[in-house]
């Protein structure tokens, strides 16, 4: 069921300006979940959506925005500095436009990654520029690039302190998970990770499997608002 969203700007700073954002908030929401895109598709892709309105069945609000470089229409994703400060003035314009909500945040692949970054090394609750965060959400967290195995984009989780959720399917060629399980067993109680059989990077399941993409988006959705009220 498509439901109204609220279009918005969020503003980086001086120098980078402002972003598109979108809201969509079902009236029964008990959180609110900052969601950044992945590096080749923003916030309109159809997996985005169909994402959003999974969450919104389930009570999770989203805030979904665009990174300076895909509001600005170039390929080559903004640095690193440029993407975290976006993920910090997302989260905290989340928090006052919907204060009575828990906030999450995380995103699709490099979405994910680099709200990590911006918050490793902060406090739980601490401010830092930033609003506070209940927990993070990693929607195929790209652990390493497509047959190169590695596990060095990770090291940064450990200065993670709030929860994490791992979303990753078996077909994920940017995450082998005989490595992100270690990953994840390191960091102890502070990390979930959810296997998705069968689904890719993009999360799509092949058809002889008797699941079709929005069987996967749905299990997303449930399994994200079922581990953020572990969070409570």
């Amino acid at each position: 069921m498509s439901r109204p969203i609220e279009t918005l700007s969020i503003r980086i700073s001086e120098s980078v300006g402002a972003v598109d954002a979108v809201l969509l908030r079902p009236d029964d929401a008990r959180f609110l979940l900052v969601l950044a895109h992945g590096a080749g598709a923003g916030m309109h892709h159809p997996f985005m959506g169909r994402i959003a309105e999974e969450l919104a069945s389930c009570g999770v609000a989203t805030l979904r925005y665009q990174f300076p470089y895909m509001q600005q229409r170039e390929k080559r994703p903004d640095s690193p500095q440029v993407l975290t400060a976006s993920v910090r003035a997302a989260v905290a314009t989340a928090s006052e436009l919907v204060p009575g909500l828990p906030l999450l945040a995380g995103g699709k692949s490099l979405g994910g990654r680099m709200t990590s970054l911006a918050y490793a090394g902060e406090r739980p609750g601490a401010n830092a520029g930033t609003a506070a965060v209940s927990g993070f959400v990693f929607v195929g967290f790209p652990l390493h690039p497509a047959g190169r195995p590695g596990i060095q984009r990770a090291e940064h989780l450990a200065r993670v302190q709030a929860p994490m959720l791992f979303l990753q399917g078996t077909r994920d060629a940017l995450a082998d998970l005989e490595l992100l399980r270690p990953v994840c067993a390191k960091l102890a109680s502070r990390a979930t990770l959810h296997v998705v059989n069968g689904a890719d990077h993009s999360f799509h399941v092949l058809k002889r499997s008797g699941r079709t993409d929005i069987d996967v988006v749905t299990e997303l959705a449930r399994t994200v608002a079922a581990w953020a009220e572990t969070l409570a």
